[in-house]
């Protein structure tokens, strides 16, 4: 880096991940590091934060089946792994990608500077030895990583056994990963005091958040829909948003199902939640983005929560006291800052966390307000991440297809078990008969009622016909393109079956294809389609 006249020359950005590690250390940590933000609220990032793979916490009640539900992802058993009825996973393991099967314990995973889990430190011992990295190689390890965590007890044993602050490591986690999910058993719904204590523990990270409601074919269709009911309004409560989180209902593992009524459901919610898995490593840049941008704003409300205690304290008598007072009155401090700097109520952190905390704290060693590094800040905020969201874009577009491959993301990708294979528009693709000539008979009664010249029946005629299947004229119009195959403007007996036959397809529920199919076009047409 040469200067001129005594200015830096503008560095130019390679990629977005460079980018923020950048705007981090040379705009936000100083602003962090002044105002003491890593002892209120999070450490303080990393390189490996910013060059991590996309990661997956599972969280749940004991006997949910997270374990599982990661085997089911790999198709593959990983090192550590314990499944059955009762808490077996006692740990939080980081399953990642690795060249051979091995386990790396806590202590050592805490120290590799390529890891993104140096912070976890601030935890102690008690975690550490909790916390283990299960390396193997996998293709779907290649592009995300998994975190299964132990299951949440209930009542007074999850308090008493852990020996480490269990929803602060959450938190940490929640902070750092790219999509949480949530797992529910549907025999037993029942959400224990420390499960609703941990979601909360999640709140500002409900972008993130899906949920999975496992086991589903365990029960059948009626008392599965109150089961989906009970746990939607279990979760409006608990998370306290509008906005309704997705619940996947499925079961999440390589078994027969046991009541097969709602296969087809299970079968698309699956292929639901793998798209959204599958999108992890295409939009993890723009997470981190997401994420950093949350940080400044928290980061720039504790500078002035820290600068307003900072401005109130006595120079010399009655420090105690004051300071007393102050943690007292934080809320119409809250209050003070939220109408002197119009800031939103909800960029301020938790109330009675930060009381908590400020009371262990020497208010003497606060600094007073530094105008220059929060404009450093807000310029970052305004301006650069203007400029990186311009390359993730860039970045996107030069990675279309990046997806999570391998596993059980293959067995649903082609062929006759991918998701809707033979079903609506593509129901006869295996069949040398055309699939319409089943019903032909059918449509060619009324066909022949709507007195066709020369073979054929007029767009007026037909559309008297084609709307009383009440469906939408968009909807009609796009049928009528479809199975007008030979562009005439008119259709032949075979053209008006393949018109009705996509009428049956879209009330059926099935989507209607762009083009044609193959096997949709009638055997009269097909030498006309390839010549054309």
């Amino acid at each position: 880096m040469f200067k001129r006249n005594g200015k830096k020359d503008p560095e130019l950005i390679q990629n977005v991940s460079e980018g923020l590690k950048k705007l981090y250390k040379t705009k936000l940590f100083p602003l962090e590091d002044t105002y003491h933000f890593h002892d209120f609220h999070s450490p303080a990032l990393e390189d490996a934060d910013f060059d991590n793979k996309p990661m997956v916490l599972l969280v749940g009640q004991y006997s949910t089946g997270k374990t599982t539900f990661i085997r089911h992802l790999m198709e593959q058993d990983f090192p550590g792994m314990r499944i059955g009825p009762e808490p077996t996973t006692d740990s939080f393991i980081a399953v990642m990608h690795g060249e051979q099967d091995g386990l790396i314990p806590g202590n050592a995973l805490v120290v590799d500077p390529k890891k993104p889990f140096r912070k976890l430190n601030a935890f102690g011992n008690a975690f550490l030895n909790r916390f283990v990295c299960a390396q193997m190689p996998n293709a779907v390890l290649e592009s995300i990583s998994i975190i299964d965590t132990p299951g949440i007890l209930s009542g007074e044993k999850q308090r008493i056994s852990r020996g480490y602050d269990f929803a602060a490591v959450l938190e940490w986690f929640a902070e750092r990963v790219d999509r949480i999910i949530l797992l529910f058993d549907a025999h037993k719904l029942d959400i224990s005091d420390e499960f609703s204590e941990v979601i909360r523990s999640l709140k500002n990270h409900e972008d993130k958040m899906r949920v999975v409601l496992n086991k589903a074919d365990q029960i059948g269709t009626q008392q599965l829909m109150r089961v989906y009911g009970a746990l939607m309004w279990s979760l409006g409560k608990i998370v306290g948003t509008p906005e309704v989180i997705r619940v996947y209902i499925g079961s999440f593992w390589a078994q027969p199902l046991l009541v097969a009524d709602n296969r087809k459901l299970f079968e698309a919610e699956e292929q639901d939640l793998f798209k959204d898995i599958q999108g992890l490593p295409r939009n993890a840049a723009l997470r981190k983005l997401n994420d950093l941008i949350k940080r400044a704003r928290l980061a720039k409300v504790h500078a002035y929560i820290i600068s307003s205690l900072k401005k109130e304290m006595p120079n010399m008598f009655g420090k105690e006291n004051k300071k007393k007072e102050l943690i007292a009155n934080l809320g119409e401090i809250y209050t003070r800052i939220e109408k002197e700097h119009q800031i939103s109520p909800g960029d301020f952190p938790k109330l009675a966390k930060m009381q908590e905390i400020l009371a262990n704290q020497d208010f003497s060693k606060f600094q007073a307000v530094k105008p220059k590094l929060l404009e450093a800040v807000e310029d970052m905020l305004a301006n650069d991440i203007a400029k990186l969201m311009t390359l993730v874009r860039q970045e996107e577009a030069a990675m279309p297809s990046q997806s999570v491959q391998g596993g059980a993301f293959e067995g649903t990708m082609d062929g006759p078990f991918g998701h809707g294979y033979g079903e609506g528009a593509g129901e006869g693709i295996d069949e040398l008969e055309w699939v319409v000539a089943r019903d032909k008979p059918t449509y060619d009664e009324i066909f022949y009622t709507l007195s066709p010249v020369n073979g054929k029946v007029s767009g007026a005629l037909a559309k008297k016909e084609m709307v009383k299947s009440k469906l939408p004229n968009t909807v009609l119009g796009k049928i009528w393109k479809l199975a007008d195959v030979d562009k005439d403007g008119y259709l032949d007996d075979d053209e008006f079956a393949l018109a009705n036959h996509l009428i049956k397809v879209k009330l059926e529920g099935h989507e209607l294809p762009t083009d044609l199919p193959e096997h949709l076009i009638p055997p009269s047409k097909r030498g006309l389609q390839h010549n054309a």
